[in-house]
């Protein structure tokens, strides 16, 4: 148990330094930035495009806030303004699809994953996805009732204020990060060292086939489904070292789970905002399954045409 104990806090501190040293800078910039005049003036830029997403302008501040610092300060400004319950929902489905985004996509091109392909998969599906409910559904035009969510709480004032707002968040989100990934990788040294995770492993396989992927990535994909893409990232890093998981399987892991991560905590924060979340769930899960295996069809046919053409350039003539 000793060796377990320390193999798993060794793992934790490891994985912890490596996203804080994402995590913080980040963070204190993106914090910094938002009280100064290129905020404002890039959210400007955007309203032009809320109208094709079937948004107003004032749209923009909650999807920038909600993509540029997390998924909270989304909702937060969406608290702020009268929007429609189908504003609401196209506004949910997207930051669903892509909060966070910097730091995110950030801590999980750690695994190896292009930072823009990730980026690129978020954006597109959260662009694509507000443009289809706006054609498709005719509903929702009363005006959302926030229920008991608000946006209270001082503003910092003065550069000073805000910088150490900025740095203070900044150290919150490491202890927090700390608080979660190390008594993670302990456990996960635990269900090493004790064979469980092999059984796990078992047990999910028909799931990852479904996706395409093989078994020893089962951990990774459970992992960022229940705790999130950044929290699960630790583990998929330490997937890639421990378990052999191959740069194909990691590519369709980290493309199923930038579609659909934290699936329990991001679906149930918006409860209080009056919109429907079933179809809030239902719509990533099932973007997440149809991508990530049309993706893993796409890549097999292109490996079995390459062998092909290997083996007739090898065939002599």
């Amino acid at each position: 148990m000793g060796a377990t104990l320390k193999n798993g806090f060794k793992s934790g501190f490891s994985v912890t330094w490596a996203l804080s040293k994402i995590i913080f800078p980040i963070t204190v910039i993106v914090m910094i930035l938002r009280y100064t005049p290129l905020f404002p003036l890039f959210m400007s830029w955007l309203e032009p495009v809320m109208k094709f997403l079937g948004l107003p302008g004032e749209a923009a501040v909650p999807i920038v806030l909600g993509n540029l610092l997390n998924l909270y300060a989304g909702i937060g400004a969406i608290v702020s303004f009268d929007f429609s319950v189908k504003e609401v929902f196209i506004l949910a489905v997207m930051l669903s699809f892509s909060h966070n985004l910097i730091i995110e996509s950030a801590v999980a091109s750690k695994v190896g994953v292009n930072f823009w392909i990730i980026v690129s998969v978020r954006v597109f599906l959260a662009t694509i996805s507000a443009i289809l409910i706006n054609l498709f559904w005719q509903g929702g035009g009363e005006q959302a009732q926030y229920g008991l969510i608000s946006n209270e709480g001082p503003e910092p004032s003065g550069w000073v204020d805000i910088t150490l707002t900025a740095f203070q968040t900044a150290a919150l989100s490491i202890v927090q990060l700390a608080a979660i990934v190390i008594p993670l990788m302990v456990g996960i040294q635990w269900l090493r060292d004790r064979k469980w995770l092999d059984w796990m492993s078992n047990k999910i396989g028909p799931a990852t086939r479904l996706i395409g992927v093989q078994r020893n990535a089962s951990m990774t994909l459970v992992a960022g489904l229940t705790i999130g893409l950044a929290y699960g990232a630790g583990m998929m890093i330490q997937a890639v070292k421990e378990d052999g998981v191959s740069k194909k399987d990691m590519y369709l892991v980290l493309i199923f789970l930038v579609t659909c991560h934290a699936v329990v905590e991001d679906t149930l924060v918006f409860i209080p905002l009056g919109i429907p979340v079933w179809p809030l769930l239902l719509i990533r899960l099932t973007s997440a399954i149809v991508l990530t295996a049309l993706v893993a069809y796409i890549w097999n046919r292109l490996e079995k045409n390459k062998q092909v053409d290997s083996v007739r350039e090898d065939v002599p003539t």
